[in-house]
C-alpha cells in the first residue's frame, strides 16, 4: 500500500509543480507580451527553458523548507503529504481556470497546514516561537521607524512635505528590514512564519525596487526618442524576463522535489532528507511543460489588467521581480514569485502616476487571492484528508 501511495504521491507532486507552470507562466512572460518585445508563443517557450535551467543554479534549500519546516516529522506520512498535494492541486487549477494568479507556493504550504491539522490537531505544525515572534516585531518596528525617518529628513532638506508619506515610508521600512534581518543571521526566521510574512514583504520589496529602477531610467533617457528607445530596450526586456524565468524555476520548481523528498523519506525509501538528481530533473520538466502551454487568462490579467507597461517599465519590473527571487531563494525562504512579480509591475507601473497608472481594482483581485490562498487550501486540503482517512485508513 505504500509503494502504490508513494508513486502517487510523485505523480501527484510532478501534476503540481506542471500547474504551477501553468499558472505560473504569467510571472516570467507578462511584461515581455505587455510590451511585444516577443509574440505570446515565443515569450512562454522562453520562460519554459528558463525554468527548467533555474533549479539546477540554486541548492534545495526550498525543498527542505517545504518537506521539513511545516509539519512536524512525527505526523509527515505519506498519506498526509497525499491529501496535501490533492488539495493543492485543485486550489491551483481551479484558480487557473479562472485567471487568477494565485501563489502555487502558498497553496502548497496550505496543502500541508490543513491536511496536518486534520490528522493531528494544531499540535501537528511547526508554529513559530513566542520569543521570535517577540523580537521580529520588535526589529520591525524600529527598521521602520528609523527608515520612516531617514525619508523625512531627505524630504525636509529636499523641501517636500515629508508628512504625506510617513506611513508609507514606515512600512516600507518595515519590509527592508525584514530580509536584512535574515540575510545577516540577526534573527532565524524560517518555516510557517517566513511564508506569511513574505506574503506582505516580497511583493512591497519588488513595488519598490521596480519604483526606484523606472525613475533612474527616465532620469537617464529622459532626452531620448521614445520610438528608438523601445526598440533598444527589447534585447534587455528579454533578458531581464530570462532571469524572471530563472528565479521562478529556483523557488517554485523546488516544491515538488520537497514532496516527493518527503514522501521518500516517510516511506523509508530514503534515510536523509538529500534531494535526489533524478527528483530534481523531473521538477524541472514537469513545471517547465506546465509553463510552455501556459495559463492564457492569468497571462493576460497579469500582461495587461494592472498597468500599461512601457518597454523602459518592463526592464525595472523584470530586474526588480528577479532580484526578489534570486536573494530569497539563495536563503532558502520560499516566496510567491506571483507576488513579487506582480508588485513589481505595480511599482513600475506607479513611475507614471500613482492614481492614474494602475488598475487598483483589479489589484485588489489580485491581492485578495494571495490571502485567500492558504486557507482556502488548507480547507480542501483537509476535506480531501478527512475523506481520504475514512476510505483508506
Amino acid at each position: 500500500m505504500d509503494i502504490i501511495v508513494i508513486v502517487v504521491g510523485i505523480i501527484l507532486a510532478l501534476m503540481f509543480n506542471f500547474v504551477n507552470g501553468l499558472n505560473d507562466a504569467a510571472n516570467s512572460i507578462a511584461t515581455i507580451v505587455a510590451t511585444k518585445a516577443l509574440s505570446p508563443l515565443k515569450a512562454v517557450g522562453l520562460a519554459a527553458f528558463f525554468n527548467m535551467i533555474g533549479p539546477l543554479l540554486f541548492s534545495t534549500a526550498i525543498a527542505k523548507t517545504i518537506g521539513k519546516g511545516i509539519v512536524e516529522s512525527s505526523f509527515l506520512t505519506t498519506h498526509l503529504i497525499l491529501a496535501a498535494m490533492v488539495g493543492a492541486v485543485l486550489w491551483v487549477f481551479a484558480a487557473s481556470y479562472f485567471g487568477i494568479p494565485v501563489s502555487s507556493s502558498h497553496a502548497l504550504v496550505g496543502g500541508l497546514l490543513g491536511a496536518g491539522v486534520a490528522m493531528g490537531g494544531i499540535g501537528a505544525i511547526m508554529w513559530p516561537g513566542l520569543t521570535t515572534i517577540a523580537l521580529l516585531i520588535a526589529y520591525t518596528i524600529v527598521g521602520g521607524l528609523l527608515f520612516a525617518v531617514f525619508c523625512s529628513l531627505f524630504c525636509y532638506l529636499m523641501k517636500e512635505d515629508w508628512r504625506k508619506n510617513f506611513l508609507l515610508t514606515f512600512f516600507a521600512g518595515i519590509s527592508l528590514t525584514i530580509p536584512l534581518l535574515i540575510i545577516s543571521g540577526v534573527l532565524e526566521i524560517k518555516g510557517i512564519l517566513a511564508v506569511v510574512i513574505f506574503i506582505v514583504v516580497s511583493p512591497v520589496l519588488g513595488m519598490i525596487s521596480a519604483y526606484i529602477l523606472g525613475l533612474i531610467i527616465m532620469r537617464i533617457f529622459r532626452r531620448s526618442n521614445p520610438t528608438k528607445l523601445n526598440r533598444r530596450f527589447r534585447p534587455f526586456q528579454i533578458l531581464a524576463g530570462s532571469f524572471q524565468a530563472i528565479g521562478h524555476g529556483a523557488n517554485d520548481a523546488q516544491n515538488a522535489m520537497g514532496m516527493i523528498t518527503a514522501m521518500l523519506v516517510a516511506g523509508g525509501l530514503i534515510s536523509d532528507f538529500d534531494v535526489p538528481l533524478w527528483v530534481i530533473i523531473s521538477s524541472c520538466l514537469a513545471i517547465s511543460l506546465g509553463t510552455l502551454l501556459g495559463g492564457w487568462r492569468v497571462i493576460d490579467k497579469m500582461a495587461n489588467k494592472i498597468t500599461k507597461i512601457r518597454p523602459y517599465q518592463g526592464i525595472a519590473a523584470g530586474i526588480a521581480g528577479s532580484g526578489v527571487l534570486t536573494l530569497m531563494t539563495s536563503f532558502g525562504v520560499p516566496v510567491s514569485t506571483t507576488h513579487a512579480i506582480s508588485g513589481s509591475i505595480m511599482g513600475a507601473g506607479t513611475t507614471r502616476g500613482y492614481t492614474s497608472a494602475v488598475k487598483w481594482s483589479n489589484v485588489r483581485e489580485i491581492v485578495a487571492a494571495w490571502f485567500l490562498t492558504i486557507p482556502c487550501a488548507a480547507i480542501v486540503s483537509g476535506l480531501v484528508y478527512l475523506v481520504y482517512s475514512v476510505i483508506f485508513l
